[in-house]
């Protein structure tokens, strides 16, 4: 090759990109440099790479000097406002229990939350006593959700209690209204009305009765606001008792199921904790005392109502492992109706078993009060479900028995355990908010379909013959026609011989 060719090669690798700028001598000399000082492995392989990243250094802007801000994730938007539950003033009284004392004796027991959680979920019901001047609050438990899981605090408060009391009178009399309003418009013009009439609907309790007699509230993690549960009504309790659902954690999305809940999560997180509640709080004997004052014979809301005995000395832990009689349940038994205390729709008034006996003897057919166990009764009269006794029974420690605590786990709310040393005692559930269903759930099975006309061959539909067949049809029907007319002639001609 002579020296003019290698002139022209020369000028036309120097020629430049109308795009880049670059040219093509510049990039392979920085190219061969770059593979002389690094020298990798199988160059042939990733030297298309390293010409990539030689193209993409030229263009980078070396004098800013300036970093993208890192993307924050989830856990540390929770960490920074779970920061706020540390900032707050120390030493101030607020209606909680020791929760670092909870946390030991739960630990002990084999169940609980964790230590770091538990502090945190302290500091978060701190918060929310002070948010909502709570008269009490504690830590009722834990649902798990599919998606996140729902902290549950058990609380009481008055103020709430009066303003709901407020806000379901103003109510009423705004339904009065309405109804008044309209008598008026249909007697101008009267409108046919129909004659059926709609079950009667259970009543629900009012606040601080029965199922209600607590408000509940709830949040994903601590620090996150927490959300008031509603009241919950005897329709929800019916409902949620015939349907098996887990929790999303998604308090407004909608409950999916059969039968059908007519509802969102709320409302079924509120019936499930009023069950869980009925069927696994329990307390050593003689802990409580019902309340017994004047008028409790005619208010069977009061006869609820158990306070804490001052004379109470405390049940050795060997005594309340071994025999359930040491157990009681101390929350009031919800009834088939969805209430804890039994009404009468035709009525409209809370039972009376004196009421009740003198209409029962003026029409014998009305329908019998339902009438539950009575409070503070003994588990060891819990029925057995699916061959499975109710409760279980151990100590926390048989080497140290002098330091264990009496554990009690139910066996129809998986995830609800108790724990009892001495005078001190407390109730935890940690679960996914199911009951027990033996080996296997099987749901309701929905109605047969109902049939629409009985099939037959009168009313199934044919399709409709061709030229063809119609003629092939109406040559074999005269052929028929002939020699049935053959049949008949040969008939009369023998009948006319034997007459001769």
């Amino acid at each position: 090759m002579d020296q003019q060719s290698v002139q022209s090669m020369k000028s036309f690798m120097l020629r430049n990109s109308t795009e880049t700028n670059l040219n093509l001598y510049d990039h392979l000399t920085r190219l061969l440099m770059k593979v002389m000082d690094e020298r990798p492995h199988n160059v042939v392989d990733v030297i298309e790479d390293m010409s990539c990243d030689l193209k993409r250094a030229l263009f980078e802007d070396k004098q800013n000097t300036l970093q993208d801000l890192p993307q924050s994730i989830a856990a540390e938007e929770l960490a920074e406002q779970q920061r706020l539950l540390f900032c707050g003033p120390e030493e101030v009284e607020t209606p909680l229990p020791n929760v670092s004392e909870v946390g030991f004796y739960l630990e002990q027991a084999g169940v609980g939350l964790g230590r770091e959680e538990l502090h945190r979920i302290f500091l978060a019901l701190k918060q929310l006593v002070e948010s909502q001047m709570l008269l009490r609050c504690r830590l009722w438990g834990k649902i798990l959700g599919t998606e996140s899981s729902y902290i549950i605090a058990e609380a009481l408060c008055k103020e709430l209690e009066e303003e709901e009391e407020q806000k379901t009178e103003e109510e009423a009399e705004k339904e009065e209204r309405q109804t008044n309003n309209e008598e008026n418009e249909t007697e101008m013009d009267p409108l046919p009305q129909s004659t059926y009439k709609p079950p009667p609907v259970v009543p629900k309790e009012t606040t601080g009765t029965g199922a209600n007699k607590f408000v509940y509230y709830v949040c994903k993690e601590p620090g996150l606001p927490w959300v008031k549960l509603p009241s919950v009504s005897p329709a929800d309790i019916t409902a949620a008792r015939q349907i098996r659902k887990f929790f999303t954690g998604r308090m407004y999305a909608p409950v999916v199921s059969y039968p059908p809940f007519s509802g969102n999560e709320a409302k079924y997180l509120r019936a499930q904790i009023a069950r869980i509640s009925a069927g696994s709080q329990v307390s050593p004997h003689g802990f409580f005392l019902v309340v017994e004052e004047e008028g409790d014979e005619e208010d069977d809301a009061l006869r609820d109502n158990c306070e804490r005995n001052p004379d109470f000395e405390g049940v050795p832990v060997s005594e309340m492992v071994e025999s359930l009689s040491s157990w009681v349940h101390h929350v009031p038994h919800i009834l088939e109706q969805g209430r804890c205390t039994w009404v009468n729709l035709k009525l409209g008034e809370d039972f009376n078993e004196e009421e009740e006996a003198e209409e029962r003897e003026e029409d014998p057919d009305e329908e019998e009060p339902e009438v539950g166990p009575p409070l503070l009764t003994s588990i060891c009269q819990d029925a057995e479900m699916f061959s499975t006794p109710p409760w279980s029974s151990r100590m926390s420690s048989m080497l140290t028995a002098q330091h264990s605590v009496a554990v009690l786990r139910s066996n129809l709310w998986p995830g609800a355990h108790a724990y009892a040393c001495g005078k001190k005692f407390e109730n935890i559930y940690v679960g996914w908010g199911l009951k027990y269903e033996g080996e296997g759930y099987r749901p309701s099975v929905p109605p047969r379909p109902q049939t629409e006309y009985p099939t037959g061959p009168e009313i199934t539909e044919a399709l409709d013959p061709s030229v063809e067949e119609e003629e092939a049809l109406k040559e074999s029907l005269e052929e028929q026609e002939a020699a049935q007319e053959e049949i008949e002639g040969t008939d009369e001609e023998k009948e006319e011989e034997d007459d001769d």
